[in-house]
């Protein structure tokens, strides 16, 4: 598992990050390490989870659920303490109904490694539940009708750290309208509890600029720092 995931983003041109000796998030995960080769288990499994995932599935709140392929409700650990939201599912998300699949799923696993986690470690997340057609950007309504499962879910898992990536899972997580380069690079608070919230790039944007990827480290080193 470890030599075909490294050959996979060898291939895309990616680099795993990774806390080494010399601080420059750039050194390899030792093979059979707990980080290495971690696969993503699914992440309904308690009762007020399930319960919230079954409400998603058959939400018709907005136009989306004409549309949608699969619900992506989220998936990861219900105890996690990292909480990583994006903005809404792509095609193959919509094929699988898990959230972060594909190229920009790759990069995220290869940035939670970097940190020392790993897909089943941590909870990830969407703001929509439902992928737009022709992955355009969400609307306003879109974003109001489905918050509130995000939120739930926020709430069910009571984690320590939330990384908002992206500017619609910024402005949905602490009710903004500043841009993303306003909110990143600072600690925030979660509105609802008052959990520290740091913003970053989504991956996608990061496969097509991979120059922001060395701002998108200083970000996870700082979620790190918050973390009690």
């Amino acid at each position: 598992m470890m030599d075909r995931q490294a050959s996979y983003l060898r291939e895309m041109g990616l680099v795993r990050w990774r806390f080494g000796s010399g601080g420059n998030g750039l050194s390899e995960p030792e093979p059979g390490s707990p980080e290495s080769g971690a696969q993503d288990r699914g992440g309904d499994e308690t009762p007020g989870l399930l319960s919230l995932a079954e409400k998603a599935r058959h939400c018709e709140r907005c136009e989306l659920h004409r549309t949608r392929g699969k619900v992506v409700f989220g998936s990861g650990s219900p105890g996690a303490r990292w909480f990583f939201v994006g903005e809404a599912p792509g095609a193959e998300e919509d094929k699988q109904g898990v959230p972060f699949v594909g190229r920009a799923g790759a990069l995220l696993h290869a940035m939670l490694l970097g940190i020392g986690l790993s897909r089943e470690s941590v909870y990830i997340a969407n703001v929509l539940k439902c992928r737009p057609p022709n992955n355009r950007d969400p609307f306003g309504l879109e974003v109001q009708e489905c918050s509130p499962f995000l939120h739930a879910q926020i709430e069910l898992i009571q984690p320590q750290i939330i990384v908002a990536m992206g500017r619609f899972a910024a402005q949905a997580l602490l009710n903004s309208a500043e841009s993303l380069g306003q909110l990143r690079g600072k600690a925030h608070q979660y509105r609802l509890n008052q959990l520290p919230l740091v913003v970053t790039y989504h991956p996608a944007y990061l496969l097509r600029s991979p120059a922001a990827k060395g701002k998108t480290w200083e970000d996870l080193v700082l979620a790190q720092s918050l973390l009690t």
